[in-house]
């Protein structure tokens, strides 16, 4: 009775959270499928014209990128809800490596081939499941680096809002907001006051008016009052970006003379780029497979964006990657199917061409725009988010501080590996940190601890229990203490009882047999005990057990796992040559001795 009772609450959180109701009606998934991809594509459209400004490509790119990306990522994807397109992520990451090249037209010129790059790892990713892992990057990465790149696109938009033609000082947070304190007095004061009201103004519709497309609204308005002031207040817009080049990327590059040199030069960035992409759809997919209760088909995702990718190389101009803002959109809205991302695509299709027919482009103001991708930029910003990460643990910290802090003054590429590296050298650091504790047998045979300054005995066989992880991170210390330990002159058997040591690898294997080999140089012997079948097995393939002997070497048992330990001792008590004998015991106090 309770479990139906359980099917029951399940079943009821279902039909209220999941957006396919009413039967599954054809008629009725249609329509919410429309009412969503409209709503989705409200907030595509302007978006994709932001992100565009934010990479330095030409707006119209950002509108291309999410129609292709949500036309082609449903055909090949595993899950429903997501939608792709251009994201602030990937704009940040391409902005910040192109800044290095004095043509401003250079990213739109690499794009094509750094795209089909991105495609060509995420497909091969896919194909050998390597989306499984994203799920292993810390959050601490994510949003140490979101940190930092708002703050870096802040910098860079900020010259618009001025009314500044930008100038490229540098590729860092540092220079290029010197730069443009540098040139404040050349600011133009009508777009300061334009960019400041549109600024506001979002705001004040974001907090007011949340179930509107605020984004879109905050640029129709900026647009309108400068339609109407454009003759007194000579504010930039978008015009040179008209007929720059068409709708379509100038796809050339491909055919050039020197493509591998090419291929080689652009290999960080899109190795940046395709781990950014595979990141966000992991987090994209996993927090809505939570909510509808999917089963997550990560590498299945990550091959839908791989061709969403190979599409926008020769169709768009920008990578495209999952929307997490977006995504959720289309979930909340009550898309039924895959077919609501379609009809996003195919509204934001009809935005462009309309966009296009009537020049509206001439129209958008720069410093307005700007301001929005400020607004956006500083809303991107976790504040909740950052103070767990800096609160919680050092090892958190750390990687937060290292991620942000290389996120300003490096290219966001590099940063992002960067952070990644750290958090999982800060995991290892902290997973490979075996104590020892010395110990000896009391007068009724327990095991007491001997603490500084108490005298202990001489003993002649020393137990190590070895306990956790013995990987590469924590070989060259587990060697090192063990090498200490034998420093003792009456030692003359060393018993490493391994009964819960795991994932002995290569590098242990090796630091085994320098250990051995420094052992016998010593006149000593090294016997192992409790060993279970995997490390065994590890020891055999890597012929450890050759270098060790066989003789040495005890099996541990479930059923009675002081077997082997037992049998060990009788071994060393063969060696020596007597049964009268001292026992030095090592062992982790946190864990039972067993």
């Amino acid at each position: 009775m309770q479990l139906l009772r359980r099917m029951s609450i399940r079943a009821d959180h279902t039909d209220a959270s999941r957006p396919v109701l009413d039967g599954g009606k054809p008629s009725n998934m249609i329509s919410k499928d429309l009412r969503s991809g409209i709503n989705v594509a409200l907030l595509a459209f302007p978006q994709g014209m932001a992100y565009a400004l934010v990479a330095g490509l030409p707006i119209q790119f950002g509108i291309t990128c999410s129609i292709v990306a949500a036309l082609l990522a449903p055909l090949f994807s595993g899950s429903r809800y997501p939608i792709l397109g251009p994201t602030n992520a990937t704009a940040f990451m391409i902005f910040s490596y192109f800044l290095a090249y004095p043509d401003s037209s250079s990213a739109a010129n690499h794009m094509p081939l750094v795209i089909i790059m991105v495609a060509v790892l995420l497909i091969t990713g896919a194909v050998f499941k390597v989306g499984d892992l994203i799920q292993y990057v810390s959050r601490s990465v994510v949003i140490g680096y979101v940190a930092g790149a708002a703050l870096l696109i802040i910098a860079n938009q900020f010259s618009y809002v001025l009314g500044i033609d930008p100038a490229r000082e540098g590729r860092s947070f540092f220079t290029i907001f010197i730069g443009t304190a540098s040139r404040i007095s050349e600011s133009n004061f009508a777009a300061v006051f334009l960019g400041v009201g549109t600024f506001a103004f979002y705001f004040v519709l974001r907090r007011s008016f949340r179930a509107l497309p605020t984004f879109a609204l905050s640029l129709l308005v900026a647009s309108v009052v400068n339609y109407f002031l454009s003759d007194s207040l000579s504010i930039d817009t978008f015009d040179d970006q008209q007929g720059g080049g068409g709708i379509l990327p100038d796809c050339s590059i491909l055919m050039a003379p020197g493509l591998f040199d090419k291929i080689t030069e652009l290999s960080g960035i899109a190795f940046g780029l395709a781990f950014l992409v595979a990141l966000e759809i992991s987090v994209v997919s996993k927090s809505l497979v939570s909510r509808t209760g999917d089963k997550l088909k990560m590498n299945r995702d990550m091959f839908g964006s791989g061709i969403a990718n190979v599409g926008c190389a020769f169709l768009s101009g920008m990578v495209a990657s999952g929307s997490l803002t977006r995504s959720a959109l289309n979930y909340s809205s009550g898309a039924a199917t895959r077919f609501s991302s379609v009809f996003s695509a195919l509204f934001c299709g009809i935005g462009l061409w309309v966009f296009l027919k009537v020049d509206f482009v001439n129209y958008i103001p720069k410093c307005a725009l700007a301001a929005l991708v400020i607004a956006v930029a500083m809303t991107l910003i976790n504040w909740k988010q950052v103070l767990i990460c800096l609160l919680s643990t050092r090892s958190d910290a750390a990687t937060f501080l290292v991620t942000f802090i290389s996120a300003l003054i490096m290219p966001l590429h590099v940063a992002i590996f960067i952070g990644a590296g750290t958090a999982v050298a800060l995991f290892l650091r902290q997973a490979a940190r075996p104590e020892l504790v010395e110990y000896d047998f009391g007068s009724g045979g327990q095991l007491n601890e001997i603490k500084s300054g108490d005298n202990r005995s001489s003993p002649a066989i020393s137990i190590v229990h070895v306990e956790g992880e013995l990987f590469f991170g924590a070989a060259e210390l587990f060697r090192s203490q063990i090498q200490a330990t034998a420093s003792d002159s009456n030692l003359k058997v060393i018993i490493l009882r391994m009964k819960n040591a795991r994932h002995l690898d290569a590098t242990s294997v090796i630091a085994l047999e320098e250990l051995v080999d420094f052992l016998k140089s010593n006149g000593r012997e090294l016997i192992i005990s409790g060993v279970m079948k995997d490390v065994y097995r590890v020891l055999k393939r890597s012929g450890a057990v050759d270098f060790i002997g066989k003789e040495n070497i005890f099996p541990g048992s479930f059923g009675n796992p002081n077997l082997a330990t037992r049998n060990a001792l009788k071994r060393a008590q063969d060696i020596i040559g007597s049964s009268n004998i001292d026992v030095k015991i090592f062992h982790d106090p946190s864990l039972p001795v067993g």
